[in-house]
């Protein structure tokens, strides 16, 4: 999301794109069962808001102690406002609350429609085409995230209707603005730009949860600190500065693609650490959906 004096071509895809990807979707896949184990001890917005405000803090702190500034020309904050809005606050906000409504899994399978709307808006936005292989690719991983997260179907009621709105806007938001920090990008460091997207973004969020939600910090047990404290480090800081990142070094579609791997990461941490199952439905899925990654960076 910079634009520094070295200039990565929109449709190259590099080795340290990759990289970097790969570091989001690890990190964000890892941090699923953290959310659910976590979800039983905190509010959601309250969850997803303060710690991503605590993550912004922390970031800030790091990027002083390197010697970067974390100033911001005048002229990028309308644009860096509405990136914080639609990366952060949105998908953090919707996806939370929809979760009150939703099963996690019916959820998660509409939420990572995400890549199918950066392909297509990666089209008109930025003249990226979708070539065969990489609509091949994003069949393949969509199809192993289907098998995957609505293996049992996905049965919407009127009662439904509200959370899957939820859920897609949170997932289009995201989309667009992955898609427009290609066309239009920030000048500013991926840490920096890290640091006040998740900050600017998560700060409204923090804030009406403080404001309808009761926390009780003290039935947190030691294994929810411990999992708000991955929540904090590693989701909102090392992650979020690895997707920038890669969103600088991958065609938009590419990077939104490989964060199909996310869920794949995280049923695999789930089994592990919460015993939840896993059988021939999660590992049929995850070849697929690593199939359609690999595709992807074949593109």
């Amino acid at each position: 999301m910079t634009a520094s004096s070295t200039a990565f071509p929109a449709s190259r895809i590099t080795p340290a794109g990759l990289f970097f990807l790969a570091t989001t979707s690890i990190g964000w896949g890892l941090n699923w069962p953290c959310t659910k184990f976590l979800l039983s001890e905190m509010p959601p917005l309250i969850l997803r808001g303060v710690t991503g405000i605590a993550g912004a803090l922390l970031l800030a702190a790091v990027v002083l102690a390197r010697g970067q500034s974390l100033r911001v020309p005048v002229e990028m904050w309308p644009r860096l406002c509405l990136y914080a809005f639609l990366n952060v606050t949105c998908w953090m906000a919707l996806m939370g609350v929809a979760l009150l409504w939703l099963p996690a899994g019916e959820a998660s399978m509409v939420a990572y429609m995400m890549p199918v709307w950066a392909s297509l808006l990666a089209w008109p936005i930025l003249g990226e085409r979708p070539t065969l292989l990489r609509l091949l690719a994003l069949v393949v991983a969509f199809g192993g995230l289907t098998i995957l997260l609505g293996g049992d179907g996905v049965h919407v009621t009127s009662a439904k209707l509200g959370g899957f709105a939820m859920v897609l806007g949170g997932s289009m938001a995201f989309a667009l603005g992955a898609v427009l920090s290609k066309k239009w990008p920030l000048t500013l460091p991926p840490m920096a730009s890290a640091t006040w997207q998740i900050g600017v973004g998560c700060l409204p969020v923090g804030l009406v949860g403080l404001a309808i939600e009761t926390a009780d910090l003290g039935a947190v047990t030691t294994v929810g600190w411990w999992a708000l404290a991955y929540s904090t480090v590693i989701q909102f800081c090392v992650a979020y500065v690895a997707w920038f990142a890669a969103l600088e070094r991958l065609p938009a579609s590419v990077a939104a693609i490989g964060t199909m791997a996310v869920p794949v990461f995280g049923v695999v941490a789930s089994a592990i650490a919460l015993h939840e199952p896993i059988g021939p439905i999660q590992i049929a899925a995850l070849v697929l959906t690593l199939s359609g990654v690999l595709l992807a960076t074949r593109s």
